[in-house]
């Protein structure tokens, strides 16, 4: 940079690098600010950063700023999707902070990141063209933030601007907007502080005319029409920010790049594809015996005849293969349409077959699993010390104010779950996601414990909405622990099939969705909560745009089915069991005195470590005075009782009368004092130099004090912080003579 300055500076002849830096910033910026109902202002600025890209833009709320960047590839991509990726960055530098791992630098992705990363893509995806297949990258890069506003929803915004700006084609563009409610009052753009007492955490992504393309939040058990409010409110304040995008686009975005579309086959070999496929697709759809296995293995092999009676054509088999996907796609959303019945013979509302089962182990605090379908998810709950909760990264922490997570669910999704082979792992984003989804659908219900919770929810089956039956089997299993839960949760996923004709606009909803109506459909939305209301929702909406009609009658068949199936749960387990199992972690606090905490913990802590390595036991201080115990069962707890007992109980302490006088016996002698007992099996204790006499003594020796050495002391107590016995031999003696000194006064 300093080269090109100085290049600069010789073209110009300037003589300051500050006119130099002029120079460089004089490019055109674009910038426009949006303000809401509540006053909160959002700004957003383009052509400062990011000038290789094919689009940037920066948003700002407050003293919070994200940079977006948008790069899509000349070039199309070898697939039938679109290659997007979204990677949102928080460095630990927006804070003033230094990551505090071993290389003081950013290492792999948080998940925050990974859920933020999520979170955009889905309010971006749904715009973009079905025929756009470049290779597309979205960074979202924090570059401060304030601890007070939130930056998911300013990325996305900043995101959608860097869209519309650029010469990437997009449908955009969209705006988002988080929404709060405090004291029955909803609140736009809530602060980190706002949110500790909130009872809504929402975020909404639309388009314009309230189409609404993007839904997330988690809430207290928030009733139906509350949540309904909400989006709406959501939805409303979104226009906001996207006509000002559409007005920055308009006066400073480029023009939108051609791109070739994917050469389609001749209307002779789509014809022949259609042909030969539709009447033995329609066969197979309409056979309600198939399951998914069954099913998928007959459309493969019909997929594969096709394409072998179409193989002396010379055609390529990928265009031949998405043509007959796509055939097979219309085709099972027009019966849909004609039947009112989906492919497993289910009417429209209706829930697949649930069964569930809970104490299926005896070691296991806790565990459930819950078959839904094809679905079946197993779920164990396991208990552990305070000590074992889940602790946030310090970026983390400024943001969402959390420190740590006492109750936590890990999802698993193994690829035997779909009968495939894949490589064991801690899973990717698609885990990470799901996972916080059905724990948001369960933390609203749990009471406040004084133990560490996690919940692993694994699936074994998956024909479609694994991540709510997690919820479903993590209630059970939680309640199986005996959790006191306020309420039993379920989830449930909605789906969505739409017909647009001309001037006519068709949809069906699909209660309690299968794997092939999400891939084949337009929405997964999914809804977890108890009878009462709802605590997370999470909306994937797959064609540009929803209305508010669709959403709100998608959440009400959500709860309609969400409390169906908590009826059929109860069945199971309708309340959290009483009393506790044998290996229930069991929580005491211990009493020690303060001259007693070298007796309980040992040389370095070695009696607590190897109480901990024997029985399970770990011992924790709270303060001064008082410890906690966490025991792994009641016997651990027991048997750990009865050896801090015996450490306490090898030296009974008489009691010691404050200011009597006692016969010391020298034990040991130091440089700076004297070790006395003054009884038998007494932990030694100090008698310092400066007590042992009126004068100055450097070492007891000149005393005559020797190991064996009895001397009479005064007892004045312990210290009261480090428990230390006082005792003092000076006041027990004469102070020497005063020397007089004559003064030559002449």
């Amino acid at each position: 940079m300093l080269s090109k300055q100085r290049i600069v500076l010789s073209r110009l002849k300037v003589k300051s690098y500050r006119h130099c830096s002029k120079y460089f910033s004089s490019s055109k910026v674009a910038e426009i600010d949006v303000t809401f109902t509540n006053g909160i202002k959002l700004n957003l600025s383009s052509g400062r950063y990011a000038r290789f890209a094919d689009g940037a833009c920066v948003g700002t709320v407050g003293n919070t700023s994200v940079l977006a960047t948008v790069v899509s590839k000349a070039k199309a991509a070898n697939s039938s999707f679109l290659p997007l990726v979204v990677d949102y960055r928080q460095k630990a530098a927006a804070a003033g902070r230094i990551p505090t791992n071993f290389l003081r630098k950013e290492l792999g992705p948080t998940e925050r990141e990974i859920l933020t990363s999520r979170l955009i893509d889905r309010s971006l995806r749904p715009l973009f063209p079905q025929s756009y297949n470049y290779d597309t990258q979205i960074v979202c890069n924090m570059l401060a933030v304030d601890a007070i506003n939130p930056p998911e929803t300013v990325a996305i915004n900043a995101a959608s601007a860097a869209l519309a700006l650029s010469d990437v084609p997009w449908d955009g563009p969209v705006g988002a907007v988080r929404i709060g409610r405090i004291d029955n009052e909803l609140i736009v753009n809530p602060t980190r502080n706002n949110l500790k007492s909130s009872t809504l955490n929402l975020v909404v992504t639309a388009t314009k005319s309230n189409m609404v393309v993007m839904l997330e939040g988690s809430a207290s058990d928030i009733l139906q029409p509350d949540l309904l409010k909400a989006i709406k409110l959501g939805t409303k304040e979104a226009q906001h920010i996207v006509r000002a995008i559409e007005k920055l686009q308009k006066d400073h975005g480029k023009m939108k790049r051609n791109y070739e579309i994917q050469s389609s086959l001749d209307d002779s070999t789509v014809e022949s594809i259609r042909t030969l496929s539709s009447m033995k697709l329609r066969e197979i759809l309409s056979d309600y015996t198939h399951d998914k296995i069954s099913r998928d293995n007959a459309i493969a092999e019909l997929r594969q005849m096709v394409l072998n009676q179409l193989r002396d054509t010379g055609l390529d088999p990928g265009p031949l293969q998405d043509t007959f996907n796509a055939n097979l796609k219309e085709i099972f959303r027009e019966m849909i349409f004609e039947r009112n019945i989906r492919c497993d013979g289910r009417h429209l509302d209706e829930l697949r077959k649930i069964n569930c089962e809970v104490s299926l182990y005896e070691p296991l605090h806790g565990s459930a699993v819950f078959q839904r379908g094809q679905t079946q998810v197993l779920c164990t709950v396991a208990f552990d010390s305070p000590e074992s909760a889940l602790k946030m990264d310090p970026l983390t922490m400024i943001i969402s104010g959390i420190k740590e997570k006492s109750f936590f669910l890990h999802y698993e999704f193994p690829s035997y779950a779909t009968g495939e082979v894949g490589r064991g792992g801690s899973g990717g984003r698609r885990e990470a996601g799901h996972g916080a989804l059905a724990e948001r659908g369960l933390l609203p219900l749990l009471p406040s414990l004084p133990y560490t919770v996690r919940l692993t929810a694994e699936v074994l089956e998956s024909n479609g909405s694994s991540s709510m039956a997690s919820v479903c089997g993590g209630s059970l299993a939680l309640m199986d622990a005996g959790v006191p839960l306020s309420a039993p949760a379920a989830g449930v996923a909605i789906g969505l099939v739409t017909k647009n004709t001309g001037d006519s606009f068709d949809y069906r909803l699909l209660t309690d969705l299968l794997g092939i109506e999400d891939y084949m459909g337009d929405m997964d939305f999914k809804v977890a909560g108890s009878k009462k209301g709802i605590t997370a929702l999470q909306a994937d909406i797959k064609i540009p745009g929803l209305p508010l009609k669709i959403v709100m009658e998608a959440v009400q068949k959500a709860c309609d089915a969400k409390s169906n199936i908590i009826d059929i749960m109860n069945q199971c387990l309708d309340k959290p069991r009483e009393g506790h199992k044998e290996n229930t972690p069991v929580m005491e606090e211990l009493q020690v005195e303060v001259h007693n905490r070298a007796k309980l913990l040992g040389v370095g802590g070695i009696n607590l470590k190897r109480l901990y390595v024997e029985t399970g036991v770990q011992v924790s201080p709270i303060d001064e005075t008082k410890y906690s115990m966490f025991a792994p069962s009641q016997a651990a707890m027991d048997e750990a009782r009865l050896r801090i007992d015996g450490w306490l109980a090898k030296e009974r302490t008489p009691e010691l009368e404050f200011g009597a006088i006692y016969k010391a016996k020298v034990v040991e002698v130091k440089d700076i004092g004297v070790m006395v007992t003054l009884y038998p099996g007494m932990t030694p204790a100090l008698l310092h130099n400066s007590q042992l006499d009126h004068r100055k003594i450097m070492h007891p020796s000149v005393l005559g004090l020797d190991v064996g050495s009895e001397v009479q002391v005064k007892y004045f107590g312990r210290d009261p912080v480090s428990g230390q016995v006082r005792l003092s031999r000076k006041v027990l003696t004469s102070p020497p003579p005063a020397t007089t000194r004559n003064l030559d006064r002449s």
